[in-house]
């Protein structure tokens, strides 16, 4: 018998789950997507034996936008601009004067359910519930390897067991277009990827994540 999928309740005042075609100013998608599911469940519980498969993502609060207006510089900093500074003489970097202003649709006070199987890797002799075990844990216990956040670090995303009370909001179907399925990376460690989308549908309430979608065929969480 298939074992039900593991659970876990998110939420946050602020989330932005960004569309990637946007290069300047971030624009989010309407719900979390399944990168985002993966990053928040990988902060909580994260071996090298398996994988997340992000199966579901239940929306628990209405969508609702909001704009933040937020100064950002234009550099990376580096160590070979700061020893250029210390050869000129100059003090160091001046945010002031590489300073600019872009703006962030966001996503105000959400809450989702997120589901998802854990995927042993080829070769891998331990059993899944060893590790469906101990995440269940850790999500009672509110540990986490890292502070998950809602698709952008500075958004950071509670989390907890869900309970009877956390039921979706909507009924019917809305159509939210073409979304972020996965970024498949390059091989050469350039850190380079090709996004990969497919036809998100919100269907009373819950997103369901296809196996595989979009260019290349093959699967990825």
């Amino acid at each position: 018998m298939a074992q039900r999928s593991l659970e876990v309740k998110v939420w946050g005042k602020w989330a932005c789950f960004t569309r990637p075609e946007m290069k300047v100013e971030r624009v989010t998608y309407p719900v979390m997507t399944p990168t985002a599911a993966q990053g928040v469940l990988e902060a909580i519980f994260w071996k090298p034996e398996f994988t997340w498969r992000v199966r579901e993502i239940a929306v628990l609060k209405p969508i609702i936008y909001t704009n933040i207006m937020r100064n950002e510089v234009n550099s990376v900093a580096s160590e070979r601009s700061a020893r250029g500074w210390e050869k000129a003489g100059r003090g160091g970097f001046v945010a002031s004067e590489d300073r600019a202003q872009r703006n962030t649709l966001a996503l105000k006070d959400v809450a989702y359910v997120i589901r998802a199987d854990v995927e042993l890797k080829p070769g891998v002799d331990a059993h899944e519930a060893k590790y469906r075990d101990q995440f269940r844990r850790r999500v009672e216990r509110g540990q986490c390897f890292a502070q998950p956040y809602l698709g952008c670090r500075e958004f950071s995303a509670f989390f907890a067991e869900p309970t009877d009370e956390d039921i979706p909001i909507t009924s019917g179907e809305i159509g939210l277009g073409r979304m972020l399925y996965a970024l498949d990376y390059a091989a050469d460690g350039s850190g380079s990827a090709k996004p990969r989308f497919f036809d998100a549908t919100l269907v009373n309430g819950v997103l369901r994540i296809p196996h595989d979608s979009g260019s290349g065929g093959h699967d990825a969480a």
